[in-house]
């Protein structure tokens, strides 16, 4: 209903109490000012002014308008402030997500980093799935997320462009007791009747599913539980076995064992995935990760 610098004519006449003061703030003739005046009042529906021998001043309807002028003037004010700063890479929003294992080291490792380097990026962070976050990211939810080709491959998102991070060891949890823990690299093939902590098995190829192939046989069992904290449990529990990626092994806890296997293919590749048009704190964080993220295979 009223335009921006109508309103900005109409705090600049209320300040300096003259149409003709006005105009030369503003770089106005004294007429324009005139007719921006009678056109703000034809909006408002009444007069705004009272019109004195020297000078006008607001009336009770001014009054009120002016008050939500300068609100109104002073938050685009402070967004194009923000913005400005959002757009330099220094401050403002930035929406990230991460699955969960990498939420354990690699990302906050990062994200201490960008906290010392730009205090003003407020960061929001989320956590889910490679799919989910790839699909927040394409609708532009997202800013920036890390993502990872386990356990069924990188899905690819339109607009979305990914670059490797690290590749990351894939290895067996077992419980201290168990017969193989602690007897150097395992081969599969002497889980062949364990049970598996799995959260997929059996509706999409999985590197699980791949390598027991490779191996020649078919898990005995499959549990489906998707979260690393119920995993644990079952495994410290001997109930089953699960394989573990190495960004996860600090979040082990003691009653487990974690070993590397022999088949050389079970690692899983960690991206960092961006929007066609990323922001610079983005650009920033992408290469926070990637010196945040390990060269290789991470010590046990």
């Amino acid at each position: 209903m009223f335009e921006t610098d109508a309103l900005r004519l109409l705090v600049a006449v209320a300040e300096t109490g003259s149409f003709t003061r006005a105009a030369g703030r503003l770089n106005y003739t004294q007429s324009a000012v005139s007719r921006r005046i009678a056109g703000l009042e034809q909006r408002a529906g009444g007069p705004l002014f009272e019109r004195l021998p020297r000078g006008v001043r607001l009336n009770p309807a001014g009054r009120t308008l002016h008050r939500h002028a300068v609100d109104v003037l002073g938050r685009l004010a402070r967004a194009e402030r923000e913005l400005a700063v959002l757009h330099a890479g220094q401050g403002g929003p930035l929406h990230m997500g991460a699955f969960a294992t990498a939420n354990i080291s690699l990302v906050p490792t990062a994200l201490r980093a960008l906290q010392h380097d730009r205090p003003d990026v407020d960061v929001v962070a989320v956590e889910g799935s490679t799919g989910t976050l790839l699909a927040r990211l394409a609708d532009g939810a997202l800013d920036l997320a890390v993502v990872s080709d386990y356990p069924s491959g990188l899905p690819s998102a339109e607009g979305v462009t990914t670059a490797v991070l690290c590749e990351d060891e894939l290895l067996v949890a077992l419980p201290r007791r168990h017969r193989l823990a602690g007897t150097g690299p395992v081969d599969l093939r002497e889980l062949r009747d364990e049970a598996w902590l799995h959260s997929e098995y059996g509706d999409r190829p999985t590197m699980l599913a791949d390598a027991c192939a490779r191996a020649g046989f078919t898990p005995r069992k499959i549990i489906r539980i998707a979260e690393w904290t119920g995993k644990f449990g079952y495994a410290a529990a001997g109930l089953g076995v699960a394989l573990v990626p190495s960004l996860a092994s600090r979040a082990v806890p003691d009653e487990l064992v974690l070993c590397r296997l022999t088949d050389p293919a079970l690692r899983r590749t960690v991206h960092v995935a961006l929007p066609a048009a990323p922001l610079p704190a983005a650009l920033k964080l992408r290469d926070l990760l990637r010196d945040a993220a390990p060269a290789s295979p991470l010590p046990l």
